[in-house]
């Protein structure tokens, strides 16, 4: 499975697909399987606490406020989706330039 079938891009956002570990012992990004990108949180899922630190680790990592972050699928399961507005930075592992998996509005 290619490294990028956990993102793609619509237009200038970029939908990413994640499955979430929440109540971890630290927040970090974990490797893609099962096309998508693995998630460990603090953060219980609790009253939207784990959703909230999701939207802000990828604001963090992708140069955008959380509010850029809006939960799209997902809001009461590990496997989530989620649309980021005009990302100013990209990790590894993301392309900018990647025609397969651009979509045209």
């Amino acid at each position: 499975m290619p490294m990028s079938a956990w993102y793609r891009w619509d237009g200038a956002d970029l939908i990413v697909e994640v499955r979430v570990q929440p109540r971890a012992g630290r927040d970090a990004f974990g490797e893609v399987q099962d096309g998508r990108l693995r998630v460990r949180l603090g953060a219980p899922p609790v009253d939207g606490q784990a959703n909230a630190r999701l939207c802000a680790l990828l604001g963090d990592a992708f140069g955008v406020p959380k509010s850029a972050v809006m939960l799209l699928a997902g809001d009461h399961s590990r496997e989530k989706r989620l649309r980021i507005r005009a990302p100013r930075r990209l990790p590894d592992g993301v392309t900018a330039d990647d025609s397969v998996n651009r979509t045209v509005n």
